[in-house]
């Protein structure tokens, strides 16, 4: 296919300027959202205009047109689900007496290691299908359910052999949780030798009362410079551990989850270039905390949204569903909201030049909706994507839209 012309659009979302690598949530306003046409050339995103040379022309009458979604916070590829576990949190239940009884992220490794790569890739692939037809077009892969050096070894080989419509990129979060035999200390000595032999884009760290501490961040960060990859940190999700600051001042590409952000970290960390990446999935399903994001945004922060899918806290694969979450509980308009999960998130990455955006000689990862941008979060957990374009080709179209491919796929 040499040629897709996409035309009649009621709304094509763009940013501001061209060759941004982020835009500060603070003047998400200034993305453009209106009619026109897109045309791609190849795997590329050509211009603007329509092309009546085009192979393939699609009729957007009535649709918004955006960049593919970027999740750039997601615990794929991993075995099994924990639905026993939310019944137990929903009715009651401390989560300390549900890791008394097995379950937690000991329960996911315990899964992942009983799973044969054949279901593990099986299970990653079908939910890997579930995000592209809700319009993720680019995600991210993580280690984490592993709890041994083999096995976390094992869950990058398997990230990297994925082998999604979407383009992917892992994450090594080989510092998750301490496995049983070690302490925190010694198993970052594990940790030090999985980041400098393991093939992962980025290093990642649990900073938490029940995993690691600020200490072990800075460890890792020395690990992310010596490797030359970014650094990333789930961060104050269940208390203020100060890890924000810790993180910002050395040099930290995203903190993660936010819940429980101290006050005084807010405004250093908005005039950062580290990006607040919040998972509001895991605040609903987990009644935890909501995080500061309306004054993130308002302070000029980087802002993200992921799905944070993994079994037990954020079984959410569709990014419609956490942008519905974001603009209700945290008070953000649509721009806010579709910036945090396209060039903001792109960012993260390291995918700003190829991603999160459409622009000339970018990608040509699109999507269609049938019905206005504001329909996202104002229509909650319905999907509104009928075509998805990955590289400049069709990788999925809802059925009752076919027509407007004009024969294609």
């Amino acid at each position: 296919m040499s040629g897709v012309s996409i035309e009649g659009a009621a709304e094509v979302l763009r940013p501001p300027a061209d060759a941004l690598p982020y835009l500060r949530s603070d003047r998400a306003d200034e993305l453009v959202l209106e009619g026109g046409a897109v045309a791609l050339d190849g795997d590329r995103v050509a211009g603007f205009e329509p092309d009546a040379t085009a192979t393939l022309r699609v009729d957007a009458s009535g649709c918004t047109v955006l960049p593919g979604f970027v999740d750039c916070h997601t615990h794929l590829p991993f075995a099994g689900w924990r639905a026993e576990e939310y019944e137990l949190k929903v009715t009651g239940v401390p989560y300390e007496e549900i890791a008394r009884r097995g379950g937690g992220i000991a329960s996911s490794a315990a899964a992942f290691g009983r799973a044969s790569d054949a279901d593990v890739l099986a299970q990653a692939r079908r939910l890997a299908g579930e995000m592209l037809a809700s319009g993720t077009t680019t995600l991210e892969c993580k280690t984490g359910y592993g709890l041994s050096v083999f096995a976390e070894r094992r869950a990058a080989r398997l990230a990297r052999e994925l082998d999604a419509a979407q383009a992917t990129t892992v994450t090594g979060l080989f510092a998750h949780a301490v496995p049983d035999g070690y302490t925190a200390d010694a198993w970052m000595d594990e940790v030090e030798a999985l980041a400098t032999s393991v093939d992962v884009d980025a290093l990642d760290i649990y900073v938490e009362t029940v995993a690691f501490a600020n200490e072990h961040l800075v460890r890792l960060a020395a690990m992310a410079q010596a490797t030359g990859r970014p650094l990333r940190a789930h961060v104050e999700q269940f208390a203020a551990n100060r890890s924000v600051p810790v993180a910002v001042g050395l040099g930290a590409r995203s903190v993660d989850h936010l819940a429980c952000l101290h006050p005084e970290d807010l405004d250093p960390l908005a005039r950062s270039e580290t990006a607040a990446v919040l998972l509001p999935g895991a605040e609903f399903l987990g009644a935890e905390h909501v995080a500061p994001a309306r004054d993130l945004a308002d302070a000029g922060a980087i802002c993200v949204l992921g799905s944070d899918l993994n079994p037990g806290t954020s079984p959410v694969a569709a990014m419609p569903t956490v942008i519905g979450l974001a603009v209700r509980r945290y008070g953000w308009s649509v721009r806010e909201a579709l910036l945090a999960c396209t060039l903001n998130a792109a960012f993260v990455l390291g995918l700003s030049a190829e991603a999160g955006s459409l622009e000339p000689g970018k990608r040509a990862d699109v999507i269609l909706l049938d019905s206005p941008a504001a329909h996202l979060p104002y229509r909650f957990a319905r999907n509104p994507v009928c075509a998805v374009f990955v590289a400049g080709r069709p990788a999925w179209v809802r059925p009752d839209s076919a027509w407007r491919l004009d024969g294609a796929v």
